[in-house]
């Protein structure tokens, strides 16, 4: 049976070429933490989530340090042991940080999804597709405009979205789990 050009795109980044995506790592990391793109490098991945190549949606790739994360050390005096931990344990997925520094980047747009482009030892790299509420383009198209209501501004840090739900333990439903409604309503334990 014959298949169509976004079976055979996605085929491919089963098993990526190593070496051509060695090589748009190298550019990557010469770019900025949060870079515009013209057009998405995984295109059946960016349609399958929502992207439209039209007036109103911004592609933006970011690029993570990966590993842990840091605090400053408390230049305090004495035994303040609670103060003189530096590894913070980050409880988010490194996507919801990523769809987190875009939204801030660009805060007049709306994060919709997003996915993983590369990682290697010290960055992951993630595509973001954003989308612009106030555009009349989007204000017309029925299977978006749902993006420009005011129950949807600030998505990403509010932990609406997909790589959101998923970090925060929501894509079960159960009346028992701890994390509904909410980490901190559930007696105040949680992220």
């Amino acid at each position: 049976m014959t298949q169509g050009m976004y079976h055979y795109i996605r085929e491919a980044w089963r098993k990526p070429d190593s070496a051509a995506l060695k090589t748009y790592m190298v550019g990557w990391r010469r770019t900025d933490a949060a870079e515009v793109v013209e057009k998405p490098l995984r295109l059946d991945r960016a349609r399958a989530l929502g992207y439209k190549a039209k007036k109103g949606f911004v592609m933006v790739r970011i690029r993570l340090i990966r590993g842990g994360r840091k605090r400053k050390r408390a230049g305090v005096k004495g035994r303040k042991s609670r103060k003189q931990h530096i590894r913070k344990i980050l409880k988010m997925n490194y996507q919801w940080v990523a769809e987190i520094r875009a939204a801030r980047k660009f805060p007049n747009l709306e994060v919709l999804n997003s996915y993983l482009i590369g990682k290697d030892g010290k960055y992951a790299f993630f595509e973001v597709i954003m989308v612009d509420p106030d555009r009349p383009e989007i204000k017309s198209d029925r299977t978006i405009n749902w993006i420009s209501s005011s129950k949807n501004r600030k998505r990403a840090e509010r932990g609406l979205t997909s790589a959101a739900k998923k970090s925060r333990g929501l894509r079960t439903k159960s009346h028992n789990m701890k994390v509904r409604p909410s980490g901190r309503a559930w007696s105040r334990t949680g992220k």
